[in-house]
């Protein structure tokens, strides 16, 4: 006896459909090509949700060493710096300091400078 897939086959291509929603022309129309488009985004997002960490890290960095270049420290002395301080402020911190609190950072400066000694 055949079986009718009916129910099933819409739900299914309801969720696929309703999951490309905003897509333009076939790729939201043509179920072969919603297919490829919704897998591949969610692959996209997926790989994208740890790029993201990344290129945050790397824009507080570009902060943090543009202020201690202001200040006559590179990135790298600065941080050792803080590590013999025993300071622990990530990165995030750092440059939202840099930013809307100048004189605060300019004691953290100080704090590292000191820190290393004669070698800054």
């Amino acid at each position: 006896m055949r079986v009718s897939s009916g129910v099933a086959r819409r739900r299914s291509k309801k969720r696929w459909f309703k999951a490309a929603k905003g897509n333009f022309g076939g790729r939201k129309n043509l179920l072969r090509t919603v297919k490829e488009t919704v897998v591949k985004g969610r692959a996209y997002a997926y790989r994208d949700r740890r790029v993201r960490k990344r290129e945050f890290r790397a824009l507080w960095i570009t902060r943090i060493t543009a202020a201690c270049r202001a200040h006559g420290l590179r990135y790298s002395q600065f941080i050792s710096g803080l590590n013999l301080a025993g300071v622990d402020l990530n990165r995030k911190s750092l440059s939202e300091l840099a930013i809307h609190e100048p004189a605060v950072f300019d004691e953290i400066v100080d704090v590292a400078k000191t820190a290393l000694g004669g070698n800054a």
